[in-house]
């Protein structure tokens, strides 16, 4: 079976990629900041709503910005886990192994805390939801989600180096079924089961 050429979306030097970078590292040094920082934050909150109205005034319409989120019918963009356009996504880029499986290693910082130095369940449940949908892609038969079983075994730490895996295990139909975890040092902190539907939402054309 033909493997996908390419998982995920690599980031550029330049254009948005870069400046979603910035935008990560704007967010990250705020929380380290913090209100008792001697930074000039009202100030600052200018700044950062000037920088956003200039993107605002000369962005698309937003069905015309879809359209192009969802230009052809490979990877994209812009999703909240991968996407180097999202300042959102951490982000995290998987590879795929010639056993079925994907995975990848990041770094979560303050933006992702729950409970004190640790990754926010709902996070975690993100972060593999995603991953499990790209290993569906590497196996070469995807889907939506339909069902997503999470168990927390302990707590997932910042500051360190996570893995998040994923691998399919098998198709009965339309049913796919989907297997991840999410790991520190080389111990599962969650774990995962996935269902999903062989359906998609059509792109917008």
């Amino acid at each position: 079976m033909a493997r996908p050429a390419q998982l995920v979306s690599e980031p550029r030097d330049g254009g948005v990629d870069a400046a979603v970078a910035a935008a990560r590292r704007i967010v990250d040094a705020l929380l380290q900041a913090g209100e008792g920082t001697d930074a000039d934050m009202t100030g600052v909150a200018k700044q950062l709503h000037a920088v956003a109205d200039s993107l605002e005034d000369q962005a698309p319409a937003r069905e015309e910005r879809l359209v192009e989120m969802w230009r052809g019918d490979g990877i994209t963009r812009h999703d909240p886990v991968t996407g180097p356009e999202n300042a959102l996504a951490p982000p995290l880029r998987l590879t795929g192994d010639e056993d079925g499986s994907v995975a990848g290693t990041l770094t979560l910082g303050l933006p992702y805390q729950g409970p004190p130095g640790c990754v926010h369940g709902g996070v975690s449940a993100l972060l593999l939801d995603h991953t499990l949908g790209v290993a569906n892609h590497w196996a070469g038969l995807v889907g939506m989600t339909a069902e997503l079983t999470v168990r927390y075994h302990r707590p997932a730490p910042l500051f360190e180096p996570l893995t998040v895996s994923g691998r399919q295990v098998s198709v009965d139909g339309r049913k796919i079924r989907t297997i991840g975890a999410l790991s520190a040092g080389g111990r599962d902190c969650v774990t995962t089961e996935g269902l999903f539907i062989a359906k998609q939402v059509p792109r917008p054309r």
